[in-house]
């Protein structure tokens, strides 16, 4: 492994479910608006796995899976309301993984470039990670609004590279989920993914590269994975 792996390769980050533990204010809030229409909220535990593709996708899969599927015209107002909800407590209960913030200043000490890559809109994630006082890692936060299409098309991840001038065959996509996975095979990426996220199919199996269980593990898979590709 080249002592310089990381210098230069650009690590990509999912947020829900990777970086920030999110769900008790995402659930919260859908809670909040399925109660307010009547409809029977979630134990968090249940409702973990809606998180991933965005709210749209949350708040219609939140109401089909209580029973109470939405038509169409009923989504963008519902949608509005969840997202105003939402950003009065986006970070109440959000916070990121245990050792998520000692490695990303190792990943950066030792010369990786940040950014985040996510399903979450752009302005959501950025109010987040302020809110909890590490956005400064990342030199770009590329949301849902920012792309061509939102993961698992490639074309999230390589606009994401894409900004910070970046190479995709020095990329890892570091995620939690099938999303994840499949836009970074598609665009030719590094995938790591971690074991403890929100996800329907085990990450394990999902084929990771590598999988980790701890952000501790983090910045020495992402060496080796980087030294395995002749960085």
């Amino acid at each position: 492994m080249a002592a310089d792996a990381l210098d230069g390769a650009v690590i990509a980050f999912d947020l829900d479910g990777t970086l920030v533990d999110t769900a008790p204010d995402l659930i919260g809030t859908l809670n909040e608006l399925l109660s307010a229409e009547g409809v029977r909220p979630f134990p968090l535990e249940e409702a973990r796995p809606f998180i991933g593709k965005g709210a749209r996708w949350l708040i219609q899969r939140g109401f089909a899976e209580a029973g109470a599927p939405l038509p169409d015209e009923r989504v963008p107002p519902l949608f509005d309301r969840f997202i105003a909800r939402y950003l009065e407590r986006i970070a109440d209960e959000s916070r990121p993984y245990p050792g998520c913030v000692e490695a990303l200043d190792a990943l950066k000490a030792g010369g990786a470039r940040l950014c985040v890559c996510t399903n979450k809109l752009t302005g959501l994630s950025a109010s987040l990670l302020q809110a909890l006082g590490i956005a400064d890692r990342f030199e770009a936060i590329v949301g849902a609004d920012s792309v061509p299409a939102i993961k698992p098309d490639p074309r999230h991840l390589t606009t994401a590279v894409e900004a910070l001038g970046g190479d995709i065959s020095r990329t890892i996509m570091v995620g939690d989920a099938a999303t994840d996975a499949g836009a970074a095979r598609a665009a030719g990426a590094g995938l790591i993914l971690v074991s403890f996220g929100y996800t329907e199919t085990p990450a394990a199996q999902l084929d990771p590269d590598i999988l980790v269980d701890h952000f501790h593990e983090l910045p020495e898979a992402c060496k080796r994975l980087l030294g395995a590709c002749g960085a």
